[in-house]
């Protein structure tokens, strides 16, 4: 007998999926992985190479970490991984709003 338990996220492939009436993700892993990658990447280099140099590694390295190019975006999703682009370049080029 096989016993299936109820749960209100399931991990396929790198992405959750989240319980809902419509097909719907959960982004917030992605943009935690996402922000982890990032930061131990200016860890090491932010003081040491270019701004076009790390912006390089954070297109090759860390944009794919998030990995929801197979998924459609809602509205607020995309504004959420907006904002965190958004974090990326103020640290980086050290600016404010």
């Amino acid at each position: 007998m096989v016993v299936f338990s109820w749960v209100s996220e399931l991990r396929y492939f790198g992405v959750f999926i989240v319980g809902s009436h419509v097909f719907k993700f959960s982004p917030v892993h992605a943009k935690r992985s996402f922000h982890r990658a990032v930061n131990s990447l200016f860890a090491k280099l932010l003081n040491l190479a270019s701004e076009v140099v790390i912006l390089e590694l954070v297109s090759a390295k860390c944009f794919p970490v998030i990995g929801l190019e197979c998924c459609q975006l809602n509205k607020a999703d995309l504004q959420s991984l907006d904002f965190s682009s958004k974090r990326l370049f103020i640290k980086l080029f050290r600016t404010a709003w």
